[in-house]
Parts: C-alpha cells; sequence; structure tokens
C-alpha cells in the first residue's frame, strides 16, 4: 500500500529523483612554452545540467620522470585554494570562470622544472561522474626548430592551395570569355557572309528599250 501511494505521488506531483549524469572534461593536449613566460592551462567541461553552484575544480600535477602526483589548486564553494606550499606557490593564479564551466589556471614564470602532466577533475553536482583530462607542458629555452618547421609547413601548404584556387579561378574565366568571344565573331563572320552572297546571287533585271512614237 505505501509503495503505491508513493507512486502515486511520484506521477500527480512530478517528483522524480535526480540521477547522477556524466559529465566530459576537457584540456588541451600538449602546450609548450618559453622559459620565463606565463601559460594559462584551460579546463572546461559538459554536463546536460545548468551549472551547479556546488560546482568544483581540482588541479594536480606530476612531474615529468617522478611518480607522485601533487595537488596544486582546488576551487570549491566559490573559493579557490592555491597550494602555498608546492613548486607553484606564489606562481599559480585561477583564472577561470566556474559559471561558464572555465576552470583555467595561469602559471608564471616557467622553468624546466615545471615539465610535467597536470590533470583537471570537475565535479556539476549531481554529475559528479567522469574521466579528468590531462595536459602536457613541455618548456623549452627557444621554440622548437621541429614545431617551427612543421608550422611554416602547414602555413606554406595552406597558402600554396589559396594561390593556386585563385589562378585556377581567372584562367577558367579567361577561357571561357575567351571562348565566348571566338563564337561571337565567328557568328558575326558567318552571317556577313551569307548576306554578302546573298547580294552576289541577285541581279537586276535587263533593260528594255523602247522607240519613242
Amino acid at each position: 500500500m505505501l509503495t503505491f501511494l508513493a507512486l502515486a505521488s511520484v506521477v500527480i506531483l512530478g517528483i522524480v529523483p535526480k540521477q547522477s549524469q556524466a559529465i566530459v572534461i576537457y584540456t588541451g593536449w600538449e602546450r609548450h612554452a618559453l622559459v620565463g613566460s606565463d601559460i594559462r592551462l584551460s579546463c572546461s567541461f559538459f554536463s546536460w545540467r545548468w551549472t551547479s553552484e556546488d560546482v568544483t575544480f581540482s588541479w594536480t600535477y606530476r612531474p615529468d620522470g617522478s611518480r607522485d602526483t601533487l595537488s596544486i589548486f582546488h576551487y570549491t564553494g566559490g573559493v579557490p585554494y592555491v597550494d602555498n606550499k608546492g613548486p607553484f606557490r606564489d606562481r599559480l593564479e585561477f583564472v577561470g570562470n566556474p559559471s561558464r564551466r572555465d576552470g583555467s589556471i595561469l602559471i608564471k614564470n616557467l622553468d624546466f622544472s615545471d615539465n610535467g602532466t597536470f590533470t583537471c577533475d570537475a565535479k556539476n553536482p549531481p554529475d559528479i561522474v567522469g574521466r579528468p583530462s590531462s595536459v602536457r607542458l613541455l618548456v623549452f629555452e627557444k621554440v622548437p626548430i621541429q614545431a617551427g618547421v612543421i608550422t611554416g609547413a602547414i602555413i606554406g601548404v595552406v597558402l600554396g592551395l589559396l594561390v593556386l584556387i585563385v589562378v585556377i579561378y581567372y584562367l577558367m574565366r579567361f577561357l571561357v570569355a575567351r571562348r565566348v568571344f571566338s563564337l561571337s565573331v565567328s557568328k558575326h563572320g558567318k552571317k556577313k557572309k551569307e548576306g554578302s552572297q546573298q547580294r552576289q546571287l541577285w541581279t537586276p533585271p535587263p533593260l528594255t528599250c523602247y522607240p519613242l512614237p
């Protein structure tokens, strides 16, 4: 009887228990930066629900060549908490916007020792089930030659394709215009020739002279 009443109340009042759904977290795949520069590490998420007031973001860091993972940042209850004892003390700043599902952080004055993997985790209650996303940071003294060559090659190929498309476009326009002009001249010449032939075929009637009375 109690079960029947509970089901009836759900149907009548529209009381449906909230169910947790999966949350998808996004970060970059790999970031490059120069020594002494600043870098923004982006983190966002997708959830079917509205952004909760209890949304949380957490960042962890694992240096290259190490198995230890350090907690470097946590956002909860509308307040950001930065680790003040780790390698990023006084160099990490929260630059995200939780209301827009943005949990990005800014790391300042990069050094070679900052190379490693940064992992972001987000929760949007009741959606709390999701796989954290990781981004690897590589700090260089100068821009890697390989990356510059690849970027230059991509830009060159794109520009080359654009130039080729423009050349083909104008070439086709020229050929079409030339063809139209040739047809027009040929048609005009044919009409002129036919008119001349018709004038040659027509001969006036002979004149007949009659004596005067």
